[in-house]
């Protein structure tokens, strides 16, 4: 049995950012739709999310809320975060499944993502979360004490923590299930933890879903990751008149057209690194794609396919 992990991007999840519960309901349900393509093609598949947008809503509900209700630290929003998507996707998953007539249990997993408390990621938040904004409430978000940045031309967003996983906490008992059911984990890149005399214990950061995505895959040997995003296909000179959709990539050639510059820090950078970090351990596959075309991509009709 081939094994998939494929992370899905917030377009995945809820239509142009929006994080209401309508929106995240009717975009997962399209969603799982397509992923029961891969649990036809007998692959076992394991899901992870990205969840951005909701970490910021609840950054927002916290600091609305924090003079009547104490607000939770980051790590126990991301947490939150994790059962509240994990479960509309669980239960969207066993829904298809069920309309298809494949008998296949689903399960989330709350997992723990362990990080190194002396990441320099600490010292310099990147990861961009919660909704755009424009320059009038980014300026009063930094006069307030947070850092945001421009998000890859598409307008302002607050910036926090994103430091490198290094272990997956639960990753063999997620080995073990995969065998037999559909599974749901590292949900939001993962609860981001340190180890701290053998203990271990939160802490306030976000990590990126494709490099969660990307060492989850590696640790349980995964053969291919599957990586869905707003694009069909990974472009050379983005946005530009002269952008240019690469279909076949070697991973020698994703490294030098990483090393020229060709992909921007909040969007395909992250997906390329992990893609070679997925590949020069022990990975066979990478596609990215669209979730529209994810049925396409594995005939090898669409989407960008990177191989060693």
């Amino acid at each position: 049995m081939k094994i998939a992990v494929v992370a899905l991007g917030g377009n995945a999840l809820s239509s142009s950012g929006e994080v209401s519960y309508n929106n995240l309901h009717k975009t997962i349900q399209h969603t799982c739709k397509l992923l029961v393509t891969l649990v036809k093609k007998k692959y076992g598949v394991v899901i992870v999310f990205g969840s951005g947008p909701q970490v910021g809503a609840l950054l927002i509900q916290n600091q609305l809320a924090k003079h009547s209700v104490a607000p939770m630290p980051l790590d126990v929003l991301d947490a939150e975060v994790q059962g509240e998507l994990g479960y509309l996707i669980e239960q969207s998953l066993q829904n298809e499944l069920q309309k298809a007539k494949i008998r296949k249990p689903v399960i989330s997993v709350l997992t723990q993502v362990i990080v190194s408390k002396k990441d320099p990621a600490f010292k310099h938040p990147s990861k961009p979360v919660g909704p755009f904004l424009t320059k009038t409430e980014a300026d009063r978000l930094q006069k307030q004490g947070y850092t945001v940045k421009e998000d890859a031309g598409r307008g302002y967003r607050k910036v926090i923590p994103s430091p490198q996983p290094v272990k997956i906490d639960e990753v063999s008992i997620i080995r073990d299930l995969v065998k037999k059911a559909v599974v749901i984990a590292a949900g939001g890149g993962g609860i981001p933890v340190y180890e701290d005399k053998r203990q271990l214990k939160g802490i306030e950061a976000v990590i990126d879903k494709d490099r969660a995505a990307s060492l989850l895959a590696s640790s349980i040997k995964a053969d291919e990751l599957i990586m869905l995003t707003s694009v069909p296909y990974v472009y050379l000179n983005y946005g530009r008149k002269n952008q240019q959709p690469l279909k076949q990539l070697t991973r020698k050639e994703a490294e030098h057209y990483l090393r020229e510059g060709h992909f921007l820090e909040g969007s395909m950078k992250p997906k390329i690194e992990s893609s070679i970090y997925f590949l020069k351990h022990g990975g066979k596959k990478v596609i990215i794609t669209s979730p529209n075309k994810v049925k396409e991509a594995l005939l090898g009709k669409e989407g960008t396919v990177i191989r060693n």
